[in-house]
């Protein structure tokens, strides 16, 4: 918060009460995109699928997140014998507070066209739209993204029961599996952007080009660290193909497999807030954020509206997954983590990097790019070797 023009003289009671002005329309606002999204995945699969989905509770079923939410509250509340009763019950609160801290430092509007501030008004006072802009606020989304696994492991150790507990120890493998080749992604970003500000890097994707298109971080990084961060993004929410956490056929129901009535919501609650969130970290980190061009009208309206339309986009992107790609063997998920992913992001960091470097010392752009793709080949095939290597030979089966 440090950034944002509200607090620049400081902190009275006048910035206090609009500081939690704010955290009450971004709390409002991302439940109600939570309870949007479990209606639309369920809508959406149904379409897909040649069925109606939710169509009871209010026009066209859009209530039915809303009623399902009502009953968990009045469902028995169980409390296995031997569970850790303090940690059982904190780990779902843990799971839910990390979605919401992350998404505070996201951008949702403001005019950043010809060099804005990307600030709107708040009762005659200026700051930007978003809960928070710390200096860091690319490291806090990953460090919330690290601190989930806390939750969801907590949940499985503290049941007491085998199942969820090899839930939670299958979840916290793909979780921090997964978490390096994110790190990898946004270290891109974070090099192009020169910030580690999320208000920063979304002023940076909208300095030039056209439509305001042209400076996205989606062109600027080579659309590698984009590909590589939607897909480790979608095996950290523990989304189809990567819903491994949940395989009922193997593990009952997953770390979540004991709990019920609303601390079980709570974890159905975190696991689609995740998905609102992680998509307006996309847009933040590759779109340009609220960016886009002004048409008529009031100048505020257009980024809250460009904002939206980018993050549906991807909240759809998230539901088509779930529709139409099998799950994965858990052999083949630590084999993309590990064996590609993470090779592929740091490989990417690493040209972009020599490219950046050969900017600032006036190097040939096309002797550098050559060099950098060489070493990246003879790297890869070093790498394909030790993993041949190391993968022992099928043993022969006789008759």
């Amino acid at each position: 918060m440090f950034g944002d023009p509200l607090l620049i003289d400081g902190v009275g009671w006048a910035e206090v009460w609009r500081v939690l002005i704010k955290v009450f329309i971004t709390f409002g606002f991302l439940l109600i995109a939570t309870m949007f999204m479990v209606w639309f995945e369920r809508k959406v699969i149904s379409d897909m699928q040649n069925r109606i989905g939710p169509n009871v509770a209010g026009p066209w079923g859009l209530l039915q997140t809303l009623a399902d939410g009502m009953k968990a509250f009045f469902k028995e509340d169980l409390l296995p014998t031997k569970a850790e009763r303090f940690l059982f019950r904190l780990a779902p609160v843990i799971a839910a507070t990390t979605a919401f801290v992350t998404f505070a430092v996201v951008p949702i509007g403001g005019v950043f066209n010809d060099g804005g501030s990307g600030t709107m008004s708040l009762f005659g006072r200026e700051t930007y739209v978003q809960l928070a802009d710390p200096q860091v606020g690319i490291l806090l989304v990953l460090a919330m993204s690290s601190i989930a696994v806390y939750g969801v492991m907590l949940a499985g150790w503290a049941s007491g029961s085998k199942y969820p507990l090899l839930g939670s120890v299958r979840a916290t493998a793909q979780m921090v599996s997964y978490e390096a080749a994110l790190g990898l992604a946004v270290a891109a970003v974070v090099l192009m952007a020169s910030s580690l500000s999320t208000h920063d890097i979304v002023a940076s994707q909208n300095e030039s080009g056209f439509l305001g298109l042209a400076s996205w971080n989606l062109w600027a990084t080579g659309f590698v660290p984009f590909v590589v961060f939607v897909i480790a993004a979608t095996a950290e929410l523990n989304r189809p193909p990567f819903d491994l956490v949940e395989a009922e056929q193997e593990l009952v129901g997953g770390f979540h497999t004991e709990y019920s009535s609303i601390r079980f919501a709570l974890f159905f609650l975190a696991e689609f807030m995740n998905t609102v969130t992680m998509s307006a970290i996309i847009v933040t980190l590759f779109l340009g954020g609220p960016g886009g061009p002004l048409l008529f009208g009031p100048d505020w309206i257009w980024p809250i509206l460009w904002f939206f339309l980018k993050l549906f986009f991807f909240l759809f992107m998230f539901v088509w997954f779930r529709a139409t790609l099998p799950r994965l063997r858990y052999d083949q998920l630590m084999d993309l983590g590990w064996k590609i992913l993470i090779p592929i992001a740091l490989g990417w960091f690493l040209l972009l990097g020599a490219i950046r470097v050969g900017q600032q010392q006036d190097w040939n752009p096309a002797v550098v790019i050559i060099v950098s793709l060489g070493v990246m080949s003879l790297g890869a095939l070093l790498l394909r070797s030790a993993i041949r290597k190391a993968e022992p030979e099928p043993e022969e089966v006789t008759v």
